[in-house]
């Protein structure tokens, strides 16, 4: 009996299995899972175990090397997974597993301390002769298992009166696991499930109903209005799940909503909640997975990788907020977080519920378009609330006024009765920093990263940033082309926002919500928490305040610029920007007060708009639709993105071109675009081209693909040119 191994090399040439003896020392002990060490030419290099089987040509294989667990670190469940990644995004099978078991990988085991037990003798110290050492023995009886340092913190006395005790034989010291739990300083409250409404009890009723079938995939696209109680949908058939013995996932897009959700499902289902995202140390991270693996936690709550957590009887598997684009990996594998819990639940017969107020068309149209998933609406809000009026402010309109400030003079005027009635306002504008472009007015000049083909952005700081690479310098006082006084920095970012809305209203308590101030960490709940307790009077944010966030203190909503998304050179634009004004539009009137939004647009007249300001998904969905097959774009077709980088344009051209001419030769019937310079040329010293390939069936476009791949990996003269396959892609930057 021979190990099959998946050496650590992703690489198209070594995606395969090879072969290894089992030596006598790890005979018994090697298991598929393992991780092993393996000589590999003239190296030795870590490497899976994936099966245990005769190899078919027993001349001169080589022993296993070392074992590098004594447990396994992957599931046959998660290696299913790996194999179909690998098939399904044209990546290499290691690559795949290697995304699935990351948390294990970070870090090499549990964090081990020396804690501190009552020893047994008859010597109990006396509080009269011996008070602080009373003090100790009272809280070791309580607490054993305590640091040195925890204990004497714990019993109010300094740690030599431990270590005496220690001396003195009443204390003995052995070594134990200590938990890293991210959730260790959250206050822990205990809530109790409400009163469903009709429609949230009819959702809740249908997901049971498929939790107790046995006949294969159930997938529900849970549409809802925001602020219809999706949430304790959720919440309420998570515990139909765990009382019949399964296990459940729940997905949520973008780490800023974990805080809140944290607080939620924690107050309902305590400690089988785990938390998995990437604002965890390794520590943590690898902690939580450990107590998934042993099924101490039957509930994980995290971003997109949480998907990949290793349950043994996941039943039900939730996304919320499916129609992000966050749920989509940039890096390969380009997975898909809503593909792989739907091939994940097709393995194990797990329920599946997608959850959002502006559902991806994809998804909308596989539940209203006699596609295979069920439809589920709560079209109220919870507690007899009423969606907010959206207002349209015409920003060419504005200028003809002679306004060329940030805020219209209805906007001005809605923040300022707000405040005055000490009601709390988001104003959200989807650019970080404080101007977008900065151009000298006499050549013309536009500053632009020296790495990438973008503009820096300038920062409140005193420094221009490249957005894309993080390159940062100085804001020069001169033009570096002509040495003009007259540079000028135009567009807006939130730190502009922020500033004028200051100088506007000095009485103001105002925070902004970006990458640029959460990168602290618990950063994310502190901002959130002051906003939410009313220390605060106006929360200026991008796309981070647009979802999620439930504030009933919040009556108005302000949005400076509706445009910023809409005219993008992706196909996806109209869809991003209507969801993108529901979701944020949905922040406000989530209280006792009726909620209003303002949008600022020179656009009022787009569907995109006129749609998000009626709340209308259905009219959005039929206009985007009917346009969508006019171009043969998803979801009437499927489409592939092959990305071509490297060092000299000149060569990625050239490359660009042989794919270009590989896919023709293909006998797969595929529409081919391009090649062409990406929409964003280069990035981090890497020229860009693109080509999109678009097809009827899937499987036409991976026929094509791997076919061109395979005859680029034979070409030596392309040796310093990298190409990625995106299937499904969500942006076409």
């Amino acid at each position: 009996m021979q190990a099959e191994v998946l050496v650590s090399i992703a690489h198209h040439q070594v995606d395969k299995v090879f072969y290894y003896n089992i030596p006598p020392s790890l005979a018994g002990r090697v298991q598929v899972g393992s991780r092993v060490l393996v000589p590999f030419g003239r190296r030795k290099i870590e490497g899976y175990v994936v099966g245990l089987n005769p190899a078919p040509n027993q001349e001169e294989l080589k022993d296993l090397a070392a074992l590098l667990d004594e447990d396994p670190i992957f599931t046959p469940l998660q290696l299913a997974l790996a194999r179909w990644m690998a098939a399904y995004y044209l990546c290499p099978t290691v690559k795949a597993l290697r995304a699935i078991i990351w948390p294990l990988l970070q870090i090499k085991g549990p964090k081990k301390v020396k804690g501190l037990w009552p020893a047994v003798c008859g010597n109990v110290p006396d509080p009269r002769r011996a008070p602080k050492s009373a003090a100790v023995w009272e809280v070791i009886q309580a607490r054993p298992g305590l640091t040195r340092k925890e204990l004497a913190e714990a019993a109010g006395v300094s740690p030599r009166v431990v270590d005496s005790m220690v001396a003195r034989g009443l204390l003995a010291s052995k070594e134990r696991i200590e938990l890293r739990d991210p959730c260790r300083n959250l206050p822990e409250k205990r809530s109790v499930p409400p009163v469903l409404y009709e429609e949230q009890l009819r959702a809740v009723k249908k997901i049971i109903e498929a939790l107790d079938k046995k006949d294969g995939r159930h997938v529900f696209l849970l549409h809802g209005v925001t602020g219809s109680g999706k949430t304790e949908v959720y919440l309420q058939a998570i515990a139909a799940a765990l009382n019949r013995g399964k296990q459940a996932i729940v997905l949520v897009p973008e780490i800023a909503l974990t805080p809140q959700m944290i607080d939620l499902f924690r107050s309902r289902f305590g400690h089988q909640v785990a938390v998995l995202h990437s604002r965890l140390s390794d520590g943590e991270r690898y902690d939580e997975y450990h107590r998934l693996r042993t099924g101490e936690a039957k509930v994980v709550l995290g971003a997109r990788s949480a998907i990949f957590s290793p349950l043994e009887k996941p039943g039900l598997i939730i996304l919320d907020e499916e129609h992000e684009p966050s749920y989509k990996q940039e890096e390969s594998p380009r997975y898909h977080a809503r593909t792989v819990a739907l091939r994940l639940a097709g393995y194990t017969g797990a329920v599946v519920v997608l959850g959002s107020a502006t559902p991806s068309l994809e998804s909308y149209c596989q539940a209203a378009g006699g596609g295979t998933y069920q439809l589920l609406e709560l079209n109220q809000r919870v507690g007899e609330l009423t969606l907010p009026s959206v207002h349209l402010i015409d920003l060419r309109r504005e200028l003809r006024k002679g306004n060329k400030g940030i805020f219209s003079g209805v906007l001005q005027e809605a923040i300022a009765d707000r405040l005055s009635r000490r009601e709390q306002v988001i104003l959200f504008l989807n650019r970080r920093g404080y101007s977008t472009l900065v151009v000298c007015r006499e050549c013309g000049l536009v500053l632009k990263c020296p790495h990438c083909d973008i503009s820096l952005t300038y920062h409140a700081s005193g420094r221009l940033r490249c957005h894309y690479c993080n390159y940062s310098v100085m804001a020069p006082s001169l033009c570096p082309g002509c040495g003009s006084h007259y540079v000028a920095y135009l567009g807006m970012g939130t730190q502009k926002v922020e500033q004028e809305i200051r100088r506007l209203f000095p009485a103001a308590r105002v925070l902004r919500l970006d990458s640029d101030t959460v990168g602290r960490r618990g950063a994310h709940r502190e901002i959130i928490e002051t906003f939410r307790e009313g220390e605060a009077d106006i929360l200026v944010g991008t796309q981070m305040v647009a979802k999620g966030l439930d504030i009933p203190g919040v009556t108005l909503v302000g949005v400076i610029n509706a445009d910023i998304s809409l005219h993008m050179p992706d196909f996806r634009a109209s869809e991003r920007t209507f969801q993108l004004l529901t979701q944020v539009a949905g922040r406000s009137g989530r209280g006792k007060k009726k909620g209003e939004v303002m949008i600022q647009t020179y656009s009022p007249e787009h569907y995109a708009i006129t749609c998000a300001q009626n709340h209308d998904y259905r009219g959005f969905y039929c206009r985007e639709m009917a346009l969508r097959r006019a171009l043969g774009y998803p979801p009437f077709t499927h489409l592939a993105r092959l990305l071509v980088t490297g060092k000299l344009e000149r060569e990625v051209q050239e490359a660009a071109d042989f794919l270009a001419q590989a896919v023709r030769t293909t006998n797969a019937p595929v529409e081919l675009l391009g090649p062409a310079p990406a929409p964003i040329g280069r990035i981090k010293d890497r020229y860009r081209w693109h080509l999109v390939l678009k097809a009827p069936v899937q499987n036409f476009l991976r026929e094509a693909a791997t076919a061109a791949m395979n005859g680029f990996y034979n070409m030596s003269n392309y040796r310093r040119v990298q190409v990625s396959v995106d299937i499904a892609p969500q942006s076409m930057m």
